[in-house]
């Protein structure tokens, strides 16, 4: 029977084989069809083993079961539960809305499942083997279970809607004829999206991706030679947490947990580009441990990202460069040897609020970490580290930040440039260090003291009215600019003694311009 003709009181078509006559009485029962031998190495539905027809059922016996199949009988809910049944076909669900429960375990499908823009209440498929899942803009109102899966030919989950959570935990998926392995742009997922320990061949790609709750890739190891982006999600949104994080193997898998002590641990790897540009998490981006391997022209992209907190402490990636530009995040939880070196890290426009290090994490490497940021001179990255410092009450540490700013600048100017800058440098380090002028000053007013001293009397410069001979307060009237002890209009010193004066004038300007220039920056900046 091939119209339906007696379907609704459930007797079986004529043309059913063995398998599929014993799959359409468990569906009317709604209980579980398990075609499996019992040999693991046989029933393996990644293995090489063949299946024979006792095992095999016609993907349009399933499509048909899914679609318009028999009621279920007395008291029970038709569901479709099948363990290690091969699907011979296509299995073509395309635009369908499938009402009964499904789940597959251990199955193996010849050949692709088709189910873009189906509508499905929860579909679990649990260690399959797939060639390809193509479900665009699918709809689910519960999970859609993927754990433990290969496809060969990649998944296809673009603009489709999970009403709760998507588990790809575990899976195995190759690239498609596009270079991707999974393709699910525009997804959007009502809960949690967990891909832990994921193996991906090929990019992974969630360009304006929305996840409800977060989003694990938790021991996920992404391997994609091919081209640029092993993960391209800019305009990514989610609502908690994104893990890029270890995870513990042999243990039960809890999304977001530290895995227990004792357990092995997986480590988040990437062999690839990851773009997250432009992403909103609700809580956090979680960067712990996790080891990322990129050629010269590939890069962990942060830009414009808004999260709470950054946890950036994975291992230091050996090529490639870091980009956080215009990122903005309140904690930024860092680790010093996660950072690249100079060249390798661009952060112009990153606002961050406070510093929470991970381990020793000093002033010079903090320093050093700004530098690597700002391979051509650029302030901001300078004056963000001080006003946090300031902010958390480390002053001395913010103007050693600031001073550093100013030096890194006169490596810019030109040489007249260069030479004014090492006068205030020296004489109180741009204003930071204003004790240090009072220091030049009392030992040019000491060595002046004593040299006039040793001179004599100088003579006198008129007839009548002169003050005492004093070397002390002569030696200070020259210094101090401006101001007029009543010394040098009085005194008048003959040969190399004029060049001592001139030149303790010159300093005393000096002096007198970096102290008012340091000032001045200290003024503006309170």
């Amino acid at each position: 029977m091939t119209d339906g003709t007696g379907l609704r009181d459930g007797e079986l078509p004529d043309d059913l084989n063995a398998a599929e006559a014993g799959m359409w009485q468990a569906f009317r029962n709604g209980s579980v069809y398990d075609l499996s031998s019992g040999d693991t190495v046989v029933d393996d539905p990644h293995g090489r083993h063949p299946w024979g027809p006792g095992r095999t059922v016609r993907a349009r016996i399933v499509c048909w079961l899914l679609l318009d199949g028999p009621p279920a009988l007395a008291g029970r809910v038709s569901a479709l539960k099948l363990t290690g049944v091969q699907i011979s076909g296509s299995l073509d669900l395309a635009g369908g809305a499938v009402v009964p429960y499904v789940e597959l375990r251990s199955c193996r499908f010849e050949r692709e499942i088709l189910m873009p823009e189906a509508r499905f209440r929860t579909v679990r498929l649990v260690n399959c083997s797939v060639p390809r899942l193509e479900a665009a803009r699918v709809n689910t109102e519960g999970d859609l279970h993927l754990p433990r899966c290969r496809f060969l030919g990649g998944v296809r989950l673009t603009d489709a809607h999970i009403g709760t959570d998507l588990l790809l935990n575990q899976a195995v998926v190759h690239r498609d004829r596009t270079g991707r392995s999974i393709s699910a742009d525009g997804i959007t997922v009502g809960q949690d999206l967990q891909a832990e320990m994921l193996e991906s061949h090929g990019e992974l790609s969630l360009r304006s991706a929305n996840v409800g709750v977060s989003l694990s890739l938790r021991g996920a190891r992404l391997h994609n030679p091919y081209t640029r982006q092993a993960l391209n999600a800019p305009q990514l949104t989610v609502g908690r947490t994104l893990y890029l994080s270890p995870a513990g193997v042999g243990g039960p898998q809890l999304a977001g947990r530290t895995p227990a002590r004792g357990t092995r641990i997986q480590h988040f790897e990437c062999q690839g580009g990851v773009r997250l540009d432009d992403g909103r998490f609700g809580d956090a981006v979680d960067l712990e441990r996790a080891r990322f391997t990129f050629t010269d022209d590939q890069e962990l992209s942060l830009r414009r990202v808004q999260a709470p907190e950054l946890r950036f402490l994975g291992e230091r990636p050996q090529r490639g460069k870091v980009v956080l530009s215009g990122a903005r995040t309140i904690n930024l939880v860092d680790r010093a040897g996660s950072w690249p070196g100079i060249g390798n890290l661009a952060m112009r426009g990153f606002v961050y609020e406070n510093l929470v290090p991970q381990g020793s994490f000093p002033l010079a490497r903090r320093l050093a970490w700004v530098a690597a940021a700002t391979a051509e001179y650029h302030p901001e990255p300078y004056e963000r580290l001080a006003a946090v410092l300031r902010a958390s009450g480390e002053d001395e540490d913010a103007r050693e930040v600031l001073l550093a700013k100013h030096r890194r600048r006169r490596e810019t100017l030109p040489p007249t440039g260069k030479l004014w800058g090492y006068a205030q440098d020296l004489a109180v380090a741009y204003g930071y260090r204003p004790g240090r002028a009072a220091v030049w000053m009392a030992v040019l007013w000491a060595a002046g003291s004593l040299a006039f001293a040793s001179a004599g009397r100088p003579r006198s410069g008129t007839s009548t009215g002169e003050p005492p001979w004093n070397p002390a307060l002569f030696a200070l009237d020259l210094l101090l600019p401006v101001i007029d002890l009543g010394q040098m209009g009085f005194w008048h010193l003959d040969g190399g003694w004029q060049w001592l004066a001139a030149a303790l004038v010159l300093l005393g300007w000096i002096l007198a311009t970096t102290v008012a220039a340091g000032a001045t920056r200290l003024l503006r900046r309170n």
